[in-house]
């Protein structure tokens, strides 16, 4: 089963992520793969991880891959891909194409996935291109992660809403 959970920051989107991976993986802990690049020295960033990290410490195996999903997603498991954003951020030197391959790639592996995403595609166009690149490319990944998933999943306030 693949499965989508977007919304915007702090909506409350990896706890429903969270519960569905959870449910998903039955009577063994899923994988919640972490994508965020810790190498900027940004304390902020370093509360929100640590906050992360406690709250799943019980219930998910860690792991941390910023880049290449393919490299920690195998057959037969559960993962919680926290957040496809980050690992976009993280990959906005490859083209639109390249990105939509490794989600290929990883959904069609026999085991369930539950992504994150970031909804950012409600505000202003931004002023500058990097900046530009990665919305647009968010909003046509999130396009794929759409079509590759099983169920879709909007969050708003900690309300989750099926779409698909």
């Amino acid at each position: 089963m693949k499965v989508l959970y977007f919304g915007g920051q702090k909506s409350g989107k990896t706890s429903a992520a969270s519960q569905k991976a959870l449910e998903l993986s039955k009577n063994k802990k899923p994988y919640y793969v972490a994508t965020y690049d810790n190498s900027y020295n940004d304390s902020s960033m370093q509360t929100r991880i640590d906050r992360h990290l406690e709250d799943r410490v019980d219930e998910f195996l860690t792991i941390e891959e910023p880049k290449d999903l393919n490299k920690v997603i195998v057959d037969n498991n559960t993962y919680l891909v926290d957040c496809v954003s980050m690992w976009l951020f993280n990959n906005l030197g490859l083209s639109e194409e390249d990105l939509k391959q490794q989600l290929k790639d990883i959904c069609k592996i026999d085991a369930n996935i539950v992504f994150v995403l970031n909804d950012v595609s409600c505000g202003v166009i931004p002023f500058d291109s990097e900046s530009r690149k990665f919305v647009d490319f968010s909003g046509l990944i999130g396009q794929e992660l759409v079509k590759l998933c099983d169920e879709v999943y909007e969050v708003k306030y900690s309300i989750s809403k099926k779409l698909k």
